[in-house]
């Protein structure tokens, strides 16, 4: 979808609408998917009444989900400083005219501005790259599964079966309250904060890519497996679909450290990149980093 030349506060609004009202082709190909091999009525029920809500909020333009989370933007490419503000800006006119529910507070005061800005939001990584665009993505994160982050420090001598059991176990301590069938992101190695970063940054890869490196790519189709004949099931209740899938990235770390780290994606993991060139702007939801 290509439109011509807006100004950067438009595109955000649109990729904040487009992100909450229309779920990545991908993530729903998975949950018709589920829906054919589920066997348990309460499993089946449960996805049924996902994808009716998913075709709703598509048809009349509206949020999937009452929580709008907190936007977390990736911007990749050429950009200036003042690309920090027009994000603001374009979050303030998102929150008020999609509408978004204002999500962000101080954290000891619980103060609202009403908003969903105020000191450190919105948050914004970037990603310099020899190229002629700029491309924002959004990932917007509801608390819901983002209260279910978890980090470890595992002892490098814990090795790879540290690490699945590390991932399966945080996924299945977390039960329903992430709002399975979730997505979950995976980072190994790095530093403590890099880790993190990577495993919600792997939930921006789509399901139905294949990950480039080999041994990851087959610990994603093992944790998969194990997470998926645990019987969690939709939103907790039992079944045959726990996950949708799992994405892992990992970075090289210190010779004395194993740093893993979980950061789970609900049913309605939401994303969308916009790319702007001079020829205008692109929207997809297939983002990947």
């Amino acid at each position: 979808m290509k439109r011509l030349l807006e100004p950067t506060e438009d595109v955000v609004v649109n990729l904040l609408r487009l992100a909450n009202t229309k779920l990545p082709a991908d993530i729903g190909w998975a949950l018709e998917a589920a829906a054919g091999w589920e066997t348990g009525e309460i499993a089946r029920t449960q996805l049924g009444a996902i994808m009716e809500n998913v075709k709703k909020a598509e048809h009349l333009g509206i949020p999937m989900c009452q929580d709008t989370g907190i936007p977390v933007f990736y911007v990749r490419g050429r950009f200036d400083s003042s690309i920090a503000s027009k994000i603001a800006e374009g979050v303030r006119k998102a929150t008020a005219s999609i509408p978004l529910r204002p999500n962000t507070v101080d954290p000891l005061t619980r103060e609202n501005q009403g908003s969903n800005l105020g000191d450190g939001m919105p948050v914004i990584h970037y990603i310099p790259a020899d190229v002629d665009y700029t491309e924002i993505t959004v990932l917007p994160k509801g608390a819901g599964s983002e209260n279910m982050t978890r980090l470890a420090m595992l002892n490098p001598a814990d090795g790879v079966e540290g690490v699945r059991r590390f991932v399966i176990d945080s996924v299945l301590d977390a039960g329903g309250r992430p709002c399975p069938p979730s997505i979950v992101g995976v980072g190994i190695g790095g530093t403590s904060d890099r880790c993190v970063e990577m495993a919600k940054e792997a939930l921006l890869a789509p399901l139905d890519s294949d990950n480039p490196d080999p041994v990851l790519a087959k610990m994603e189709e093992d944790l998969f497996s194990a997470l998926n004949s645990s019987g969690l099931g939709p939103m907790g209740l039992g079944g045959s679909t726990t996950v949708l899938g799992v994405r892992i990235r990992k970075a090289c770390c210190h010779t004395a450290s194993l740093p893993v780290a979980v950061n789970i994606g609900c049913w309605a993991t939401r994303r969308a990149s916009a790319r702007i060139t001079s020829d205008g702007v692109e929207y997809s939801q297939g983002a990947v980093l």
